[in-house]
C-alpha cells in the first residue's frame, strides 16, 4: 500500500515536473516568437517610413513639376497677351494715322471742288458771252445754226456711207470665192480622218482544223443552227484554222463572230448551245453600241442627246454607205460643220449637233419607209430636239436652206463624201439589192425573220407556226419566189427557203 502510494506520488511529481517543464519551454519559444515579431514589426515599419519618406519626395518632385509647368505656360500667354495688345496698339495707331489722312484728303477735296464749281461758273459766262457775239456775226440764233450744221454733216455722211457701202460690196464679191475657198479648204486641213473601206465578209480563226468538223456537227445540224440563229452564210472551205462569215448586214456579221469565238472558246458545240451564246452575244452587243454612240457625243463635243439619239447614232457603227462607215462620217460631218460655223460666226453648237445627227434616219431604213433624212427628221423631233437642229437634218441633201447652220451641214456633208477614199459606189448598190431581196420576204403575213445569204442568191425565210401552217410554206415560198421575179432584178437565179419549226417546252420540277 506504502509502495502504492509512494508510486502514485512519484508519478504525480513528475506530472507536475514535466507540466512546469512545458510551461518554461512554452513561454521560452513565445518569447523568442514575440522577440523576432518585434524585429520584423520594427523593420516592416522602418521600411514603411522610408517609403513614405520616399513618396513624400516624389510627391514634392511633382509637385514642383507642375508648378513649373504651370509658371511657364502662364509665362506664354502673358507672352502672347503682351503681342496682341501690341499688335492691337499698332493697329490702332494705323487707323488713326489713315483717319487723319481722310481728313486732309476730304479738306483736299473740298477745297479743290470749290475751285471747279467756281471756275465752271466763270466758263459758263464765257460761254454766254461767246454764243452772244457768234449769233451777232452770223445772223443765226443757236438752234438754226445746230440745224444748218446736222444738214450739212448728214450730207456729207450720206455721201461718204454710200462711197463705202459701194467699195465693200465689190470688196465682198471678189473675196467671197477666195475667203470661202479658205474657209473649206481650212477645216479640211484641220480634219484628219481615216478612210474606212467596208467588207461583206468576216474570217474567224480556228485552233485548229478539227474544230471545222465540230462546228459542222452531225449531219450539219450545227451549222445550220448558226446560220438560223445569225442570219449569216459559213463559209468552210480548205483554208487552214479558219473558217469565212459572209454577210451583207455588218450587226449580223458581228454577232456571228463574237458567237462563234464564245463558241470556239467553250468547246459545247450543240443547237441549243448556239441559241443560247447567239441570244447573249446580242445582249453585248447592245451596250457595245450604246458605248459607240457616247463615244460620238464626246469626240464631236454634244452634250444632253436623248438616250434613244445615242443608241441610233451607236448603231451607225456598224452601217454603211457607199462602203463609208456612216458613224465615222457623221463624226467628221459634225466636227467639220463646227469649225466652218466658227469661221463664219454661225451658231457652232446648232451645226455640230446637226451634223452628228444628219444620217441618223440610215440607222432606221430598215424599219421605216420613206428617205433617210426626213426619217431622221421626225426622230430628231420626237426626241425633243430643237426645230432649228431639226432642219439642219431634214434639209441636208435639199437644194434651198432655211437657215446658214443647215447650209454648212450640207456643205461638210458634200465635204466628207468627197474626200479620197471614202465611198465605193459597188458596195452600196451590192447591199442595196441585198437590203431590197430581204424586204420583199419581210412584207408578207406571219414572217418573222428573213435573211438574205449566199451574196444574194438564197433567201430563209422563218415563219411563226401560230400563224402559217405547214401547206401555207410552200405556197409563201412559191409567193416570194414570184414577187422577186416581178419586182427585182439579179443574175442568175435566187433559192427561197420557208421553215417552219414548232416547238413545246416544259420542265419536270
Amino acid at each position: 500500500m506504502e509502495i502504492l502510494i509512494i508510486a502514485l506520488l512519484a508519478v504525480l511529481i513528475g506530472l507536475g515536473l514535466g507540466t512546469l517543464i512545458g510551461f518554461l519551454g512554452r513561454k521560452s519559444v513565445n518569447r523568442n516568437h514575440l522577440t523576432a515579431a518585434d524585429k520584423q514589426a520594427a523593420s516592416i515599419l522602418e521600411e514603411a517610413k522610408e517609403g513614405q519618406r520616399l513618396l513624400v519626395l516624389e510627391a514634392k518632385e511633382k509637385a514642383l513639376r507642375i508648378q513649373s509647368e504651370r509658371d511657364s505656360e502662364h509665362r506664354e500667354i502673358r507672352s502672347e497677351i503682351n503681342r496682341s495688345e501690341q499688335r492691337l496698339s499698332n493697329r490702332e495707331e494705323n487707323l488713326d494715322n489713315r483717319a487723319n489722312n481722310l481728313e486732309r484728303r476730304e479738306r483736299t477735296l473740298t477745297e479743290k471742288e470749290k475751285a471747279v464749281d467756281g471756275l465752271r461758273g466763270e466758263l459758263e459766262l464765257v460761254n454766254e458771252k461767246e454764243l452772244r457775239r457768234l449769233e451777232e456775226l452770223s445772223n443765226l440764233t443757236l438752234s438754226e445754226a445746230r440745224s444748218e450744221l446736222m444738214e450739212r454733216a448728214t450730207e456729207n455722211i450720206d455721201a461718204d456711207l454710200a462711197i463705202y457701202y459701194r467699195d465693200a460690196e465689190e470688196r465682198a464679191r471678189d473675196q467671197a470665192d477666195e475667203q470661202a475657198r479658205n474657209i473649206v479648204s481650212g477645216a479640211i486641213q484641220r480634219l484628219a480622218s481615216d478612210v474606212v473601206a467596208e467588207v461583206s465578209i468576216t474570217s474567224v480563226p480556228l485552233p485548229s482544223d478539227e474544230m471545222k468538223g465540230r462546228i459542222i456537227g452531225r449531219e450539219g445540224r450545227n451549222i445550220r443552227a448558226i446560220e438560223k440563229a445569225t442570219g449569216v452564210d459559213l463559209v468552210i472551205d480548205d483554208t487552214p484554222e479558219a473558217i469565212t462569215l459572209s454577210c451583207f448586214d455588218p450587226i449580223r456579221r458581228e454577232v456571228a463572230r463574237l458567237s462563234m469565238e464564245k463558241l470556239i472558246a467553250d468547246g459545247r458545240i450543240h443547237p441549243a448551245r448556239i441559241e443560247d451564246i447567239v441570244s447573249k452575244v446580242e445582249e453585248e452587243l447592245k451596250e457595245t453600241i450604246r458605248k459607240a454612240g457616247e463615244g460620238a457625243t464626246i469626240d464631236v463635243g454634244v452634250r444632253g442627246l436623248n438616250s434613244e439619239l445615242v443608241r441610233l447614232l451607236g448603231r451607225l457603227q456598224y452601217r454603211y454607205s457607199y462602203g463609208e462607215n456612216v458613224l465615222q462620217h457623221s463624226v467628221e460631218v459634225g466636227n467639220l460643220a463646227g469649225m466652218i460655223a466658227a469661221e463664219i460666226g454661225a451658231d457652232v453648237r446648232v451645226a455640230k449637233t446637226g451634223g452628228l445627227l444628219h444620217d441618223i434616219g440610215k440607222a432606221l431604213t430598215h424599219e421605216i419607209e420613206g428617205p433617210h433624212a426626213k426619217i431622221g427628221e421626225d426622230v430628231a423631233t420626237r426626241n425633243k430636239v430643237s426645230s432649228h437642229i431639226c432642219a439642219t437634218i431634214g434639209e441636208h441633201h435639199d437644194d434651198e436652206h432655211s437657215s446658214p447652220e443647215s447650209f454648212i451641214v450640207a456643205a461638210a456633208d458634200a465635204i466628207s463624201a468627197a474626200r479620197p477614199g471614202s465611198r465605193r459606189d459597188t458596195a452600196e448598190h451590192y447591199i442595196q439589192r441585198l437590203e431590197a431581196l430581204e424586204e420583199v420576204g419581210r412584207a408578207f403575213d406571219g414572217v418573222e425573220k428573213c435573211f438574205a445569204i449566199q451574196a444574194g442568191r438564197e433567201i430563209r425565210i422563218m415563219v411563226k407556226p401560230q400563224s402559217v401552217d405547214d401547206i401555207g410554206v410552200s405556197t409563201l415560198a412559191r409567193d416570194v419566189s414570184k414577187k422577186i421575179e416581178e419586182t427585182l432584178t439579179y443574175p442568175g437565179q435566187i433559192k427561197v427557203i420557208v421553215i417552219r419549226e414548232s416547238r413545246s417546252v416544259e420542265y419536270a420540277r
